[in-house]
């Protein structure tokens, strides 16, 4: 047996391309002293793209396999018949995969759930007989034998360890509840909170969405709901900030039809993410009517921007957001519009639900995420060597 000081892991990053699964492997490598967990090196595979972004370190050995740069099949046929073999030949004890599809037969295996859609069908039907249905189902049949077969495996939320496991079925491993941090630019102390008086439609009171425009998002119902504030004579704008996924006509039908002239609701494909924390502070009110989240973490942002939030009561979102917020039915235009009156009419409930907002979103750190993922990282490979 190995002696514990000097362990190797291996991160299997073949699947890992862009979005919040990239942004929390390279945060959890940031934040890490690998001698506190008794680790010597760190071996990671992925493709050139994704591990360009990731830091280099001298414990840190990247491995750019070529078929690792192509299709999804390259990339699970690498996985499947070569990830085993070069685990083996680098001396890795443990093989962390935060993807949640895992083909080799290398064993230990620590992995994460980080999409919940595949494992809610109410939501995956949205997208009818599609490409993207189809890689849904091959997810689900993936991650679900991965989850079941795993030595070890990590969940953002409460909501999300029941719902997967509900489908899925009995783990065999260990399994643990770690959230994702939060990047501290996001933090903002609470703005001064003024009656909805103080605004006129030339200075309007600034709602604001972020998130990718797709089925499950609803941007095109939060529109319709600011547009019926607005004819009863609410001086409110509406600001969207989201890449397009799978709903680009529906935001843009709802868009035509209710803002023609681009007088109130403005869409904004492409922020960078390094300058997302300005866009918050801009704001009066975050919005959030996601109806399939693992971990809503751009609601999170809006909760350290000090933003009072309504959102959807659906997923995780009243487990993260707790009593800090007004909820609504995403798939209920009039259920939106009264969540909106309620919180813009009301500046006491605005600045108490700010305030207390900001206060839930202070144990969101990177830091915490990535020593209680390592921490179980190393605990579950020693659980299986009695070490």
């Amino acid at each position: 047996m190995k002696v514990s000081n000097n362990m190797i892991i291996g991160i299997d990053a073949s699947n890992l391309r862009l979005g919040g699964g990239l942004t929390h492997l390279i945060e959890v490598l940031s934040a890490v002293n690998i001698h506190n967990h008794n680790i010597s090196k760190v071996i990671i595979w992925g493709g050139e793209q994704s591990l360009s972004q990731i830091s280099n370190f001298p414990w840190l050995k990247k491995i750019i396999p070529e078929e690792l740069n192509h299709s999804l099949f390259s990339r699970l046929m690498w996985q499947k018949f070569r990830l085993s073999t070069s685990a083996k030949d680098n001396n890795c004890d443990l093989i962390f995969s935060p993807g949640g599809s895992v083909l080799c037969n290398f064993r230990p295996i620590v992995t994460m759930s980080q999409n919940i859609l595949p494992f809610e069908w109410s939501e995956a039907k949205r997208y009818g007989f599609s490409l993207e249905a189809l890689r849904l189902i091959l997810l689900w049949q993936l991650q679900s034998k991965t989850f079941r077969s795993a030595d070890g495996v990590i969940f953002l939320t409460n909501y999300a360890k029941k719902q997967v496991t509900k489908v899925v079925g009995k783990i065999k491993g260990s399994s643990v509840i770690i959230p994702h941090g939060l990047n501290s630019r996001f933090c903002i102390y609470p703005k001064k909170q003024h009656d909805i008086s103080d605004y006129t439609l030339t200075k309007p009171f600034n709602i604001l969405y972020v998130s990718t425009v797709d089925r499950y998002k609803h941007q095109w119902n939060v529109v319709e709901a600011v547009a019926k504030l607005r004819k009863e004579g609410y001086p409110v704008a509406l600001n969207l900030v989201g890449a397009v996924l799978f709903a680009k006509n529906l935001l843009e039908k709802s868009l035509k039809k209710f803002d023609a002239n681009s007088e109130w609701a403005n869409y904004h494909e492409s922020v960078p993410y390094l300058d997302m924390h300005n866009i918050y502070k801009d704001a009066n009110l975050g919005v959030f009517a996601s109806s399939c989240e693992n971990l809503p973490n751009i609601m999170i942002e809006a909760m350290a921007a000090g933003l009072p939030v309504v959102c959807s009561d659906r997923g995780p979102m009243p487990e993260v957001l707790q009593d800090a917020g007004i909820y609504f039915d995403p798939e209920n235009c009039e259920s939106i519009v009264l969540a909106l009156e309620k919180i813009i009419y009301n500046q006491p409930i605005r600045n108490y639900i700010s305030k207390r907002a900001k206060k839930l979103s202070d144990k969101y750190s990177w830091r915490n995420c990535s020593d209680q993922t390592w921490t179980f990282i190393i605990e579950t490979y020693r659980e299986l060597n009695h070490d």
